[in-house]
């Protein structure tokens, strides 16, 4: 009595059992998406009726990278402020972006998808007028 009392656990423990195997037997490894088979008539004409799956792979979101432009009166701690509330930066990371932006003109805060990169955006633009101070902040892609 050497075979394993379960057939299905003998089954599946052999992945090369599965080569040839209709595809609900195969692993999973992303989503279907339906085809027709190559033996299927383009005019609806004969053919075997043969319905493919196919596993289609996502594509990564592009990434956005949000920077702060410098200008002559935006105080710095305001500039910390915003670095620390809106991007989550430490006092040190935020002093460090700060004073890149106030020598190279331009710093960047961070990078995300396009609208998590708007949304920080117009969060950043909207509480700088809300007090008062002239501060830009755009988005460019990565």
């Amino acid at each position: 009595m050497s075979k394993a009392l379960n057939p299905l656990a003998d089954f599946l423990s052999d992945p090369s059992r599965f080569a040839g195997k209709p595809w609900f037997l195969q692993p999973a490894s992303g989503p279907l998406t339906p085809q027709m088979g190559p033996e299927d008539d383009k005019n609806g004409e004969g053919g075997s009726g043969t319905l493919l799956l196919t596993r289609t792979k996502t594509k990564k979101p592009n990434l956005y990278r949000v920077l702060l432009l410098n200008d002559d009166y935006t105080p710095m701690e305001f500039v910390v402020h915003v670095l620390e509330r809106f991007f989550n930066k430490s006092i040190e990371e935020a002093t460090e972006i700060m004073l890149h932006v106030h020598q190279n003109g331009v710093g960047q805060c961070g990078v995300f998808t396009y609208e998590v990169a708007e949304t920080k955006v117009t969060m950043v633009m909207d509480f700088a007028r809300k007090h008062q101070h002239p501060l830009q902040c755009v988005m460019e892609k990565s």
